[in-house]
């Protein structure tokens, strides 16, 4: 049972980094929200923490060519909510988002996907309009594993969305009564955190 503000930001980090790593994970499919209030379901990748800043990151995999990149590049605000029904955990995390493209992480994530899924970033970019019922890919990768010399015009279009968490809302629901705990990072870069009603 949590009882304690600590309890419950190393809750919210265990979960996490059990979300980024278990695709069985309730929360390893969080929405993901950006500036321009658009919403979409994004697969966590990975969470990574800094223990000298307090520094919690989120990242997910993108194409360079979806409209949320120019949103982030508009407007970097950004919300992901997260649940656990089995739980009955709901954890909201804002914070800034940035495209990574050339970083050794972006190198890192590329090398460890499958071919097999790589070659989403060869078809037409997320959003481009069809006439008929598509995935977009080229008809020669519908279903077939194209080889890495196949994917070499693909990698341009991959990167990584990184968000930095800079506040994040626990919220516990029992039927005895919801208890709630709010976290923001504070100018000396740890967190800080209180109660609140539900």
């Amino acid at each position: 049972m949590i009882e304690t503000l600590e309890e419950v930001r190393q809750d919210v980090a265990r979960r996490m980094a059990r979300a980024a790593k278990d695709r069985r994970s309730p929360m390893h499919v969080p929405v993901v929200v950006t500036g321009d209030i658009d919403a979409r379901v994004m697969v966590l990748r990975a969470f990574d923490s800094d223990p000298d800043s307090s520094a919690w990151y989120l990242r997910f995999h993108t194409d360079t060519r979806a409209p949320k990149v120019a949103a982030i590049a508009a407007d970097p605000r950004m919300a992901v909510l997260f649940y656990d029904k089995g739980a009955k955990i709901q954890i909201r995390m804002r914070g800034t988002g940035e495209i990574l493209r050339e970083d050794p992480a972006v190198e890192a994530a590329w090398n460890n996907g499958s071919n097999f899924a790589r070659r989403c970033y060869l078809g037409d970019g997320p959003g481009t309009r069809s006439d008929a019922p598509t995935s977009g890919l080229p008809a020669e990768f519908e279903g077939t594993e194209p080889s890495d010399a196949e994917l070499e015009t693909a990698r341009a279009n991959f990167a990584l969305l990184r968000i930095e968490v800079t506040s994040f809302d626990w919220l516990y629901l029992a039927h005895t009564g919801h208890w709630r705990a709010q976290f923001e990072r504070g100018e000396d870069a740890t967190w800080q955190g209180h109660w609140a009603t539900p």
